[in-house]
């Protein structure tokens, strides 16, 4: 098996860029060594504090926050970074090429139950036209990114990543403690017979939505004329591993009763980079209204609405909306 560094260099990527990305991935080692060491290392539980998004925190979110923190400030290829758990930008280095979003731990309430949780991450070109610690480092579509990808912590820790071209899935070795290529090209069918949404807020829906929903539980008897099966991780990191493995299509809509909040995901340090390696493996990713890689962002923590999957089942409910 191909190990992770020949493999970007076989794809032409910056050597700036693979120093970086192996920055990443060496904090996500840490981290997967303490999820896998559990309550044996004391990081179950809650913290008394809440994040910027008004969410308490998990002992594992702030520790892999500060991992991945103190990683990448150190890195001279770090001008900015930005995360679900820090308030604004954190400056790094001044006149780095790159700037760096993450969630650290993305699915934090699967950690007490030992459920799936992963780290997002993306990266840009850093802006010289603004000041490292700017907001506006950040203000750019998600078709600029140059690298997007995840860490998911489960049986094995996998990597999915991009950084442009096909839509790569490596495994952590243990054994020798490097990423090895296991799936040279993740490719999601264009049809699908699952659906992954969290069905509690079914009353908050537009009617569209609810509409569309309804139409899938109808199965053989329905419209569709064929059974569809819902899946949900409760982590959008896991929900879009399935769909990157075997298909499907992923919903967060807007919830109608929180017009001032048009989603909950992220656009910056989850819905972008999620969306990139969607598209990147033959998927689509939208907003409902908009192509998410196309959004200008208006803050730093900007939250928009989030389908994506299988280009034809994604397609069928764009046309209803």
């Amino acid at each position: 098996m191909q190990r992770l560094i020949p493999t970007l260099r076989a794809d032409n990527v910056p050597l700036e860029l693979i120093m970086l990305i192996r920055t990443i991935l060496a904090a996500s080692k840490e981290i997967a060594f303490r999820v896998n060491q559990g309550a044996l290392s004391g990081v179950l539980g809650s913290t008394l504090d809440e994040n910027i998004q008004g969410e308490t925190q998990k002992k594992l979110d702030v520790l892999s926050n500060q991992l991945l923190k103190d990683m990448l400030l150190s890195s001279p290829d770090v001008r900015a970074i930005a995360s679900e758990e820090e308030d604004d930008v954190v400056k790094g280095q001044d006149g780095a090429p790159y700037i760096v979003a993450f969630d650290p731990l993305d699915g934090s309430s699967n950690i007490d139950i030992n459920g799936q949780i992963g780290t997002i991450f993306t990266i840009y070109p850093a802006r010289d036209d603004v000041a490292a610690d700017s907001p506006l480092q950040f203000s750019q579509p998600g078709k600029n990114q140059v690298c997007a990808g995840y860490v998911l912590y489960g049986p094995s820790t996998l990597l999915v990543m991009t950084t442009g071209g096909p839509t790569r899935q490596y495994t952590l070795d243990r054994t020798h403690g490097g990423y090895l290529l296991t799936k040279a090209e993740l490719s999601i069918p264009a049809q699908t017979s699952e659906f992954s949404i969290n069905m509690s807020n079914f009353h908050r829906w537009d009617q569209p939505i609810k509409d569309y929903i309804s139409e899938l539980q109808a199965g053989t008897e329905g419209s569709r004329e064929r059974q569809f099966n819902m899946r949900w991780n409760g982590a959008m990191v896991g929900d879009v591993h399935r769909i990157l493995s075997r298909g499907g299509i992923f919903l967060y809509p807007a919830n109608t009763d929180e017009p001032t909040k048009p989603g909950k995901l992220r656009l910056l340090y989850e819905a972008n980079p999620m969306a990139m390696l969607v598209e990147q493996a033959d998927g689509l990713a939208s907003t409902g209204t908009d192509r998410i890689l196309d959004i200008q962002p208006s803050e730093l923590h900007q939250r928009v609405p989030v389908i994506t999957g299988s280009k034809e089942e994604v397609d069928y409910l764009l046309k209803t909306l």
